[in-house]
């Protein structure tokens, strides 16, 4: 994977920084594995704005990711590396034996021709999938599930991974990318690997443009609105706020805790660091 910069012919191409794609597939995605999706662009079913600074962004379709792995003991073989817009992971498409065909994550280091497995206590190699419980301990993994058999949640951006700490009586410790330690049952899948696009991190923007074309919207400082429309707002000349940073209906913006799931908070061994 690697960088791509511009000659600074104008001045957003100066400091853009994005991803070379070259070595995925340039034709149109597999069409029994797509779907219209439906833009609500960032409004309720009333037509109200409920998520601020959101766009239709370019019209684009949903890949379906098979993220269950549920052909146990069959090779899936890889056919070809795909861009998808609604991640930032790449994807590979894959065909099985019995010429089936699927979208999956693709992890970091697998090649076109491979094949990949999911079943039990398989070789420790990108891309196979199996029970967490039979992983070693220092194991990279990704797409991991939280359910058994209800399909990957976790570790699923571009460059992410999460670590197998060990298994003990019915779960396993995982520290998450975040540094997060949790435990999760040990009857879970999770696939083997880095998930690759790891230079997604580093991409610069450039231009306001881009950020249309995903579906962003300007967005508009706090004290340059008048106090009616935000706690930070007013004032005479130019000012900070006057006050720790809050949302537009005062809500603290850095620091503040907001989560409320208790009953998930008995398997969170120790919580992601502060940035």
């Amino acid at each position: 994977m690697a960088l791509k910069t511009f000659k600074p012919y104008t001045k957003s191409t100066r400091g853009t920084i994005l991803v070379d794609r070259s070595h995925l597939w340039k034709g149109k995605s597999e069409k029994t594995l797509t779907k219209k999706m439906h833009r609500a662009v960032g409004r309720n079913n009333q037509g109200r704005i409920t998520s601020r600074h959101r766009s239709a962004g370019h019209k684009k379709k949903y890949r379906i990711i098979d993220f269950k792995r549920n052909k146990f003991e069959m090779a899936a073989e890889i056919k070809r590396f795909e861009h998808d817009p609604f991640r930032s992971a790449n994807i590979m498409l894959v065909e099985y034996e019995d010429k089936t065909i699927a979208y999956m994550l693709a992890p970091e280091g697998v090649k076109i021709g491979e094949k990949i497995y999911s079943g039990e206590k398989l070789e420790i190699l990108p891309g196979n999938c199996m029970k967490i419980k039979d992983m070693p301990g220092g194991t990279s993994v990704h797409n991991i599930e939280l359910t058994p058999g209800k399909g990957g949640v976790m570790a699923r951006s571009a460059g992410t991974s999460a670590t197998i700490m060990g298994t003990d009586g019915d779960y396993t410790t995982v520290k998450l990318s975040s540094g997060e330690v949790r435990k999760v049952r040990a009857e879970c899948r999770a696939t083997i690997g880095q998930l690759s696009n790891v230079d997604n991190k580093n991409v610069k923007i450039g231009k306001a443009g881009r950020n249309r074309w995903l579906g962003i919207r300007p967005q508009s400082r706090g004290v340059v609105m008048n106090p009616v429309d935000h706690p930070h707002g007013g004032g005479e000349g130019k000012t900070s706020g006057g006050r720790d940073p809050v949302t537009p209906w005062g809500q603290g913006t850095k620091g503040l805790k907001t989560r409320n799931n208790k009953k998930t908070d008995q398997f969170i061994i120790s919580r992601k660091k502060k940035r």
